[in-house]
């Protein structure tokens, strides 16, 4: 697959896919013409491609842009923009997921197994594709650590390989929404920022693209700073009408992504390069806008709220505060943007302090704690935020989430530092 060129005014190549070259033109010019002629000549194995022109405001029809449909169609072309049930497939305008995207029924996670939340971005993708043929698949050249790969291997014809440029991987994710397709762009989270204007305009298109961002936050170790990504929930925060989500388990990740796929608009799945436990169960559900209240009691003396890596580090935090006879709640605020406010909103109401900690594997400029303080701030609400301040270096996962001041302990430091000792539970 080749990359989308620009051309004329009045002209502009949408794309290459399975061999052909598709125009769109209100009238024959040479920057298409040339265009179409440049990559017959210099791209390995185009040299007979098909170039198809295709008026402006006519839909593609056919096999035109489409591949196989499903893994049981054995190769039947499925077109993009005149499926015959291509409105139920992409899903309502809602947050509510059709019928098309549910849940995947194959489940095989126990409780307490250690995958990685990237482990089956592919693998569930390519089942919710199997029941939805305007699902297609880019990457930026790292499908063997995104495991969109997983996706390549069941629907070859719908996974495009961008390679390093993620910018014009943004461009071809918009070619393809703007046609009817359903496109899920990955890539590392640090690799995306790249692509931010690319994003901000295709925002500006009212366009519906999955944005997948893996090896996010401090967490990633031995890979080091440069492939952190630290900036990517403040970045995507700021798209207007935008769906930011972060799993801490391969549960989660799973059930969430359906929900992903029949949003429209542009939609984040942050997922974690290293192992985290199975913490959820088949029949724990998940939403758009939720939460996930994992420790409560009528003696809370305070919220702290996480999500992803950090779920685990709060949970750790709340077993050894347990043991000092202090009492905490803990939040898993998957569902960034939108915030669950109504569960932030009775945290605030029935913890003895009224304040919540924030505890996040991203800068502390921009990401999930800004937005929790933002919404605390009209409700009376105090908020402590706890974030990447500094800049990492290659290490330890362990290491570097203390060096951050993010790990377990210092969860614990900062709520002794906190709270009232007259309102901590005796016995």
């Amino acid at each position: 697959t080749a990359p989308f060129l620009s051309s004329a005014l009045f002209s502009t190549i949408l794309g290459v896919s399975f061999m052909k070259i598709i125009v769109t033109h209100h009238s024959p010019d040479w920057d298409a013409i040339t265009s179409c002629w440049l990559l017959k000549r210099f791209l390995p194995g185009w040299e007979n491609a098909e170039v198809k022109f295709v008026p402006a405001g006519e839909r593609l029809r056919g096999s035109a842009l489409a591949g196989p449909a499903t893994r049981s169609s054995h190769g039947a072309p499925a077109s993009l923009a005149d499926a015959a049930n291509a409105d139920a497939l992409r899903g309502s305008p809602t947050l509510v997921s059709p019928a098309s995207t549910t849940h995947p029924s194959r489940f095989r996670y126990r409780l307490g197994e250690e995958i990685a939340t990237r482990e089956v971005y592919g693998e569930v993708l390519a089942q919710i594709a199997d029941k939805n043929p305007l699902i297609y698949a880019l990457d930026g050249d790292v499908k063997n650590s995104t495991f969109s790969q997983d996706f390549k291997k069941e629907f070859p014809d719908r996974f495009i390989e961008c390679f390093i440029a993620e910018q014009n991987m943004v461009g071809v994710g918009l070619g393809f929404a703007k046609r009817g397709a359903i496109p899920f762009i990955s890539s590392f989270a640090a690799f995306l920022t790249r692509a931010f204007d690319q994003i901000r305009m295709a925002s500006l298109s009212k366009a519906d693209i999955k944005f997948v961002g893996s090896h996010a936050g401090v967490s990633i170790g031995e890979d080091g700073p440069s492939q952190m990504g630290l900036e990517d929930i403040a970045m995507f925060r700021t798209i207007p009408h935008s769906v930011v989500v972060h799993p801490c388990d391969v549960v989660s990740t799973a059930k969430l992504l359906p929900l992903i796929a029949s949003h429209r608009g542009i939609s984040y799945l942050r997922t974690l390069r290293p192992k985290t436990p199975v913490l959820y169960s088949e029949n724990d559900t998940f939403e758009i806008g939720g939460s996930k209240v994992l420790k409560k009691s009528s003696l809370d003396i305070l919220t702290v709220v996480a999500c992803g890596i950090t779920v685990f580090e709060a949970l750790k935090a709340h077993e050894i505060l347990k043991k000092k006879t202090i009492l905490i709640r803990v939040v898993d605020l998957y569902s960034i943007k939108p915030l669950d406010k109504k569960t932030l909103k009775d945290c605030l109401k029935e913890t003895k302090e009224n304040r919540i900690i924030t505890v996040e594997d991203h800068f502390i400029d921009g990401g999930m704690g800004d937005a929790v303080a933002a919404f605390a701030s009209e409700h009376g609400g105090r908020v402590h935020k706890m974030g990447v301040k500094e800049i990492s270096h290659s290490g330890i996962k362990d290491e570097l989430l203390r060096r951050a001041e993010i790990d377990a302990d210092s969860i614990v430091s900062t709520v002794l530092s906190l709270v009232d000792p007259s309102t901590v539970a005796q016995g």
